[in-house]
């Protein structure tokens, strides 16, 4: 019995060892080897990832790139509106800040070809670089959520995201032409003041346009009520784009006429219709201002320059505070009228069966004591309490028998 039992656990010993191994190819390979290989194929899959979105973000920044530098106004290097900041903001917020080499490769890219030298492009890519990155640290700092439902996340965008985090880039930027010589000593300020003003408006037009546009599904066997909103959303881009070039091409000067559209916009559609209509009034206005028509007709660089973008950083804050609010009241009401409704259910549940039908009753039937009691205090004035008003209005002297 011993000799069978020691046989029997030796047997289950080895089986035991053998079911930890794996066989590959028909060998048979310890569990330490697989482990070994699984982890060289993931790390070999995440190097290929990490390639191939490094090489997207330097393809989209470089195609951004170019599309911005036809708006160009000031020293070929800065323009009102600045794309490829949007697009580097929007990288780093969703894929994560180890996306920068995706960046500083487009930013690169870009300054080479301007025919500026390795040296320059260099400095210049190292300032577009860390202003996305700084405006993604400041942003998660103050807790944003993609989502800019919330009020606090719409005004963390224009204040930390765009004017406080496109300090560097502008600083950098400039301070590098002026070293290399590409822009006079008494021009800094202003070419400052235009770089940091246009990356400031590729944060604040294009960034809520990507977040919104990541989200949008074509509809499926959708109703007509929904194929009735999607004509609804185009007629309200035609619109804006119509009421914006009679606001910046006539003679007149009527830029305040868009504000109502976007108004519009974020009452009915928040975010998803604020943020389109924001980027196609900036681009409409922009191109005006470029072609020196309009209100832009007959001004200096300068004058040009801060109307344009003060419309524009107007018309952006506008589009994004408003659609929080109107996001954030929608899910208020809906709170609301979820709560209603479980109190509801739950009343339900709480009150009898064969009462069900006389409610009223039931709510009432608890009221009947106090109410007696009520009743008989004011019909029976001795027996309620004196009030103080009449206390304080009683006469002094003697007890009254």
């Amino acid at each position: 019995m011993a000799v069978d039992e020691r046989l029997r656990q030796w047997l289950r010993q080895g089986l035991h060892r053998r079911l930890r191994q794996r066989t590959v190819s028909g060998r048979i390979v310890p569990r330490r080897v697989i482990t070994h290989c699984v982890s060289a194929q993931r790390v070999i899959a995440l190097c290929v990832a990490f390639t191939l979105r490094t090489c997207a973000i330097t393809a989209s920044y470089y195609a951004a790139a170019r599309a911005g530098l036809l708006l160009e106004l000031a020293h070929r290097q800065v323009t009102p509106l600045w794309p490829p900041t949007g697009i580097a903001v929007v990288c780093l917020l969703l894929l994560g800040l180890r996306m920068w080499p995706g960046v500083a490769l487009g930013a690169f890219l870009v300054n080479l070809s301007l025919g500026s030298s390795v040296l320059v492009a260099l400095g210049i890519s190292v300032g577009n670089t860390l202003a996305p990155v700084t405006a993604c640290l400041l942003l998660r700092r103050s807790g944003f959520r993609p989502e800019l439902d919330r009020l606090r996340d719409a005004l963390a965008l224009v204040f930390l995201g765009a004017l406080a985090g496109m300090l560097v880039s502008a600083t950098g930027g400039t301070g590098v032409l002026t070293l290399a010589g590409a822009v006079p000593t008494d021009a800094f300020w202003s070419t400052w003041s235009v770089w940091w003003t246009g990356d400031a408006m590729g944060v604040l037009v294009v960034v809520p346009f990507l977040l919104v546009l990541r989200r949008i599904r074509c509809p499926r066997g959708a109703g007509p009520h929904r194929w009735l909103r999607w004509f609804e959303a185009g007629a309200m881009l035609t619109v804006t784009a119509v009421v914006t070039l009679v606001a910046t091409r006539g003679t007149v000067s009527l830029l305040f006429i868009v504000s109502p559209v976007l108004i519009w916009a974020a009452f009915r559609f928040q975010l998803a219709g604020a943020a389109p209509c924001a980027l196609l009034v900036s681009v409409i206005t922009i191109s005006a201002a470029a072609d020196d028509a309009g209100p832009f007709r007959g001004h200096e660089l300068s004058t040009r320059m801060l109307t344009l973008q003060a419309f524009n950083g107007t018309t952006a804050l506008i589009a994004l505070s408003l659609s929080a609010l109107v996001t954030e009241r929608n899910r208020t009401h809906q709170r609301i009228v979820r709560v209603c409704q479980e109190l509801t259910e739950a009343v339900a549940r709480l009150t009898p069966a064969d009462s069900a039908p006389d409610t009223l009753a039931v709510r009432r039937r608890p009221l009947e004591k106090p109410e007696r009691e009520r009743t008989e205090k004011t019909a029976d004035p001795e027996r309620s309490p004196p009030s103080p008003f009449a206390r304080a209005s009683r006469p002094a002297g003697p007890p009254q028998p």
